[in-house]
């Protein structure tokens, strides 16, 4: 085997252990989160969150799915699951009558009330091992690795405001 040969052997190997690695941490997060919340998955609270970074008006399961970087029927999916605890409602979308829009209840609000110190733990759990500086470069990695097919992540920058308030408790 000559020198490009190897180069190319060893490049696959490191392309090969970090896809695996990506792969088994996602899960393993995934496994704890789901622990993390009492009533919800980690599927379940990332959907909320995704809401909660689109327009009101254009919380459509197609911006919900592309925001979360899945298919259109796996959100639905978990839409009609949230939908059937309370969690959510749907209604028709007023900028496209083939679409709905999804929307947070009182319940879901409260369910995120009661996680609020879970989740903030939870993450700094993860993260204890990193600095800050550390974790900046791990996100622009994933990224960087998210936009592997030009597209880029529609990412969950923008601050939001919440409103917590409960209207029918």
């Amino acid at each position: 085997m000559n020198m490009k040969e190897a180069k190319e052997v060893q490049d696959l190997y490191l392309m090969q252990q970090a896809y695996a690695t990506l792969f088994v941490t996602a899960n393993k997060v995934q496994a704890r989160s789901d622990r993390c919340f009492k009533n919800i998955t980690s599927r379940q609270f990332m959907l909320v969150i995704a809401v909660l970074h689109l327009k009101e008006d254009d919380t459509t399961l197609n911006n919900i799915a592309s925001k979360l970087g899945t298919s259109k029927q796996n959100v639905n999916t978990i839409v009609n699951g949230m939908v059937k605890k309370g969690y959510l409602e749907v209604v028709p979308s007023p900028k496209d009558k083939r679409a709905v829009n999804v929307k947070i209840t009182d319940a879901i609000k409260v369910e995120l009330l009661s996680y609020s110190d879970a989740s903030i733990n939870f993450l700094k759990n993860i993260f204890n091992k990193f600095t800050n500086d550390e974790v900046e470069i791990l996100w622009k990695l994933l990224k960087k690795l998210y936009e592997y097919d030009g597209v880029k992540q529609d990412g969950f920058e923008d601050d939001i405001k919440v409103d917590l308030s409960l209207d029918n408790l």
